[in-house]
């Protein structure tokens, strides 16, 4: 199963103030859709088997079966089926590897997957109804229900991960973002999208998030708003985000036949259950599981593609196997601290980013998109390099 082509929309500031706030949900991913689509004029509309497209709060805007009305919207024929996938942040990563699924069985030959979450329409856990049963008989923490609490809690279990390395991760991917959008990497994989306000009319074309004047004195001073004294705060976590992702995926063999490129080959995942209240090292166990059932280890991995939801949830990653806060091989472009974290569309993001990267790295074989799961889990997917020359560095 190879990785064809991934676009996403630039990312907005959730809220008000945000270039999204009067723009529909369904309308950033249809027009990522459409988007990819004229990125891959040799495929056929017809051949899309499936479509399948993950929020984490369907309701309004982002419900009524998304995949399916998104697939009508962007123009898809009528014959092409869709469903709406929920596993929170993971998403897309989980519309992705479901479709994956069903090639490597052999009942698609493609199919399109993606995410999208308009957090200033629809908060996290906005209308939710949790059990009172996870409470009451104390199945999970109450921490658990508060994605800052349960980054509180990993400084908490992990005294080397401290609020000075978790501020310096987070001015680093600043950094490393600002750097790619200089440089031109980022920019390739956005599709515009035309926005409304008050002001009139105008083209998103740049994530909004990004903030490279950040410093380290400037980090120190902010608040932590999950508990008096704490350790997490919007320095050092990503920001609320509207946006969209979508991907398209394929057999080996419909990807030849149709003319369509592989980026890269999916060789195994994994997801993985934890503690709710420390959600943060879900991608730990989920890791683990991917390298087993593909036969590598972490050394194997010479990319790394992480969710950066909190910056001590990337960190408790990194310690727990090795590998240095500043390593080249993780996150080299940035990552969502900077960018920004749209939930259920992060997943494909991350594919995005490690795909673009793959084709400047023929010296790498293997790269990890991982991210952390609210609620407790994890998710990660190991991939190969088709560029790869057995050269390494």
């Amino acid at each position: 199963m190879v990785f064809v082509d991934g676009v996403r929309t630039p990312f907005g500031r959730a809220g008000e103030k945000g270039q999204y706030w009067g723009t529909r949900a369904d309308d950033l991913i249809v027009k990522a859709m459409i988007g990819l689509l004229e990125r891959n004029p040799s495929l056929p509309k017809g051949r899309v088997d499936d479509v399948a497209i993950a929020a984490t709060t369907q309701t309004g805007d982002q419900g009524l079966t998304l995949g399916r009305t998104a697939a009508i919207l962007a123009g898809l024929p009528l014959s092409v089926p869709g469903y709406a996938i929920d596993r929170m942040c993971a998403g897309a990563m989980t519309a992705a590897t479901a479709v994956a699924g069903g090639i490597a069985f052999g009942a698609y030959d493609v199919a399109i997957a993606g995410g999208v979450e308009h957090m200033g329409r629809h908060p996290m856990g906005f209308d939710a109804d949790p059990n009172p049963r996870f409470l009451a008989e104390k199945l999970v923490s109450p921490d658990a229900l508060n994605m800052g609490n349960t980054a509180e809690r990993l400084h908490d279990r992990f005294p080397a991960l401290t609020k000075e390395r978790a501020d310096r991760y987070g001015m680093r991917s600043q950094q490393k973002v600002a750097a790619a959008y200089e440089a031109g990497k980022i920019q390739p994989d956005l599709v515009p999208v035309a926005i409304r306000s008050e002001s009139g009319w105008g083209l998103a074309t740049r994530d909004e998030g990004m903030r490279p004047e950040t410093t380290m004195e400037g980090l120190a001073a902010l608040k932590t708003p999950f508990r008096p004294h704490g350790r997490v705060t919007a320095g050092n976590s990503s920001p609320l985000t509207d946006g969209a992702t979508v991907s398209l995926l394929a057999s080996s063999a419909a990807a030849k036949e149709l003319g369509l490129s592989s980026k890269m080959r999916m060789v195994s995942f994994a997801f993985a259950g934890v503690a709710p209240e420390v959600m943060g090292i879900g991608p730990i166990p989920s890791t683990e599981k991917a390298l087993k059932k593909a036969g590598l280890t972490i050394d194997d991995i010479g990319l790394f593609e992480l969710n950066e939801a909190f910056s001590v949830q990337v960190l408790s990653l990194l310690d727990h196997f090795g590998i240095d806060d500043e390593d080249a091989r993780v996150n080299p472009w940035g990552g969502a601290i900077a960018i920004g974290h749209p939930l259920a569309s992060s997943g494909v993001r991350l594919m995005i980013q490690l795909a673009a990267q793959f084709a400047e790295r023929p010296d790498v074989r293997y790269g990890l998109t991982a991210m952390c799961v609210g609620l407790g889990q994890g998710g990660s997917v190991i991939w190969e390099n088709p560029h790869f020359d057995g050269k390494k560095k």
